[in-house]
């Protein structure tokens, strides 16, 4: 593992990953990928926040558009090596959320629940830079199955399997769980800088 100097930084790209032209889609483009991706309705699907806030909301698709939506340009990062950098994405600001459902002051991180079942968390500090996204667009497209749609978090600092696709639930908590692949071995801060994998990597 590196020590995630300012040198690294100003390379921009971290250790051991080296640069794609574009995102691999989840289950069409991905090799090894065999899980039926989940077919989520825009008019059906649902956003439910609860947990540890003043009032539990649940979005509709209609009501998610209605947000402050922008635009952030950031780099992507699998935890398989492979990097894309100058990614547009477009979507609801994390920070903005925690605005909007004024957690509990015992709330100190978010559990992301997905269409398919998968999960992971974060905490509400890793969480609150402007670059972190609930995101239904990627330059300029509305994000289809094989990119994580209707929605999917996007957590440029972390790699990937951080950054959860098909987002249908969010939990503000005051413990931390572990997610689906943290829980098979894979580093709970997922750290770019830091080559932070897993132990046997």
């Amino acid at each position: 593992m590196t020590d995630g100097t300012p040198q690294s930084r100003e390379n921009r790209l971290p250790p051991r990953q080296r640069v794609r032209k574009k995102i691999l889609r989840w289950g069409i483009e991905h090799p090894g990928i065999v899980k039926p991706l989940p077919d989520v309705n825009r008019d059906t699907w649902r956003l439910k926040v609860d947990g540890l806030v003043g009032t539990p909301k649940t979005f509709t698709w209609a009501e998610f558009l209605r947000l402050p939506l922008v635009e952030s340009i950031s780099d992507f990062h699998c935890v398989e090596t492979w990097s894309v950098l100058a990614q547009r994405w477009e979507g609801l600001r994390f920070n903005q959320l925690v605005k909007i459902m004024q957690p509990k002051p015992l709330a100190k991180y978010a559990w992301f629940e997905c269409a398919d079942n998968y999960t992971t968390s974060l905490s509400l500090e890793e969480l609150t830079a402007d670059e972190n996204l609930l995101a239904i667009r990627l330059n300029g497209e509305l994000l289809d199955q094989g990119y994580g749609g209707p929605l999917r978090l996007v957590v440029p600092q972390k790699y990937a399997y951080k950054s959860a696709m098909y987002v249908t639930h969010i939990a503000f908590t005051a413990q931390k769980e572990l997610g689906y692949w943290e829980q098979g071995g894979y580093s709970d801060t997922a750290d770019i800088w830091t080559d932070d994998r897993r132990a046997s990597w």
